[in-house]
């Protein structure tokens, strides 16, 4: 059995964790197990530039490190391949190309660790014949068919110990602080680490929020006498009547989201008249060492996905229904998006606490 393995879409804490697991449950079968890098653009590329061969050397002590080994990309996807014709960007599609080089390395199975949109990749390479199963990655936490996904706890940790630290100097300046988080379209990153680090104001996507409240609840306490406020806010959150805050789209890739605690931070500056301060904590919370909860999770991700590799469970993704890693159709996992259930305890106990939620 020859088995690939490849990272795409966003990098997350744990990615390598899951490659040495995928590595060594392979090889403890007497399997070949070899990495592709850079998404699939690595099988287009002869030599170690294109695939490594991996072995237990190779993701020897690997498990704790941030990032991933074989390398991610998030634009120009096989099936919409960015190239240059007569001086002019252009998408075309590859995707034979990767499939005629995956059956003449001698490809028995890939094993595709990525989100959403790895996934939607990995189905049309699926219809073509490919044998895949998937590893689910993502820092938003939004894939609807697992409980969780590695990374996710990496990111509310960063972001949490982020707002600890926040509170000090707001208090010390008496100053509104704006926190935007990742997540897209998803709140989990905001709400957890929200919540966790006794923000005042938490502003999730699955809320449209009402800056005027907003203010007016600020307001309220700054005349209490508590005279500073953190203000946590995921980068899709949007305003009633409102779009999203974006700042442009490249091509081949997905809109890019990001600006919101700018706008955020400038309005309530205007219209309560404290002092504001916004922060982006971007592609911090993407980056390190991985969690120890991350770790475990991943570890048990890779050497479930080789288990179902063996049980030929193809078309499939691993996902993590406790205590057991269950497998999910792969079209299945992707159909809806898990967002923050409007009804859940969390949600109820940030009411419970007072923080405001925008609406």
């Amino acid at each position: 059995m020859h088995v690939l393995v490849n990272t795409g879409g966003g990098d997350a804490p744990g990615l390598n964790a899951v490659i040495r697991a995928v590595t060594l449950s392979g090889l403890r079968r007497g399997w070949k197990v070899t990495g592709i890098r850079r998404g699939y653009h690595g099988l287009l590329d002869p030599g170690p530039d294109g695939l490594v061969d991996l072995t237990r050397d190779k993701v020897r002590g690997i498990a704790h490190l941030g990032g991933t080994i074989l390398g991610t990309v998030n634009k120009g996807h096989p099936f919409e391949f960015i190239a240059e014709r007569d001086g002019k960007k252009v998408t075309i599609d590859i995707s034979d190309e990767i499939m005629r080089r995956f059956k003449e390395v001698g490809g028995d199975a890939l094993i595709a660790i990525g989100g959403d949109g790895a996934f939607r990749i990995a189905v049309r390479f699926l219809k073509k014949g490919m044998p895949i199963v998937g590893v689910p990655k993502t820092i938003d936490n939004d894939l609807s068919c697992t409980q969780a996904t590695f990374g996710f706890d990496t990111a509310v940790t960063v972001a949490t110990e982020a707002i600890d630290r926040l509170h000090s100097t707001a208090e010390s300046h008496e100053r509104i602080m704006v926190v935007e988080v990742m997540g897209r379209y998803a709140g989990w990153i905001a709400m957890h680490a929200g919540v966790a680090g006794n923000a005042h104001v938490i502003l999730l996507p699955e809320i449209p929020y009402d800056i005027d409240r907003v203010c007016e609840r600020i307001k309220r306490r700054y005349a209490a006498g508590r005279r500073y406020c953190i203000v946590v806010v995921a980068e899709g959150a949007r305003p009633k009547d409102g779009d999203i805050s974006t700042i442009g789209q490249e091509l081949g890739r997905e809109v890019r989201l990001g600006g919101i605690a700018e706008k955020i931070g400038a309005y309530l500056g205007e219209s309560t008249g404290f002092e504001v301060r916004s922060l982006v904590l971007g592609h911090l919370q993407r980056g390190g060492s991985p969690t120890h909860r991350d770790r475990l999770l991943a570890l048990r991700f890779g050497a479930a996905a080789v288990r179902m590799v063996e049980q030929g469970k193809f078309g499939h993704i691993v996902a993590y229904n406790p205590p057991h890693m269950v497998p999910v159709p792969m079209e299945e996992a992707i159909a809806t998006m898990k967002t923050v259930p409007l009804d859940s305890d969390t949600v109820q106990t940030a009411r419970d606490l007072g923080i405001c939620l925008g609406d």
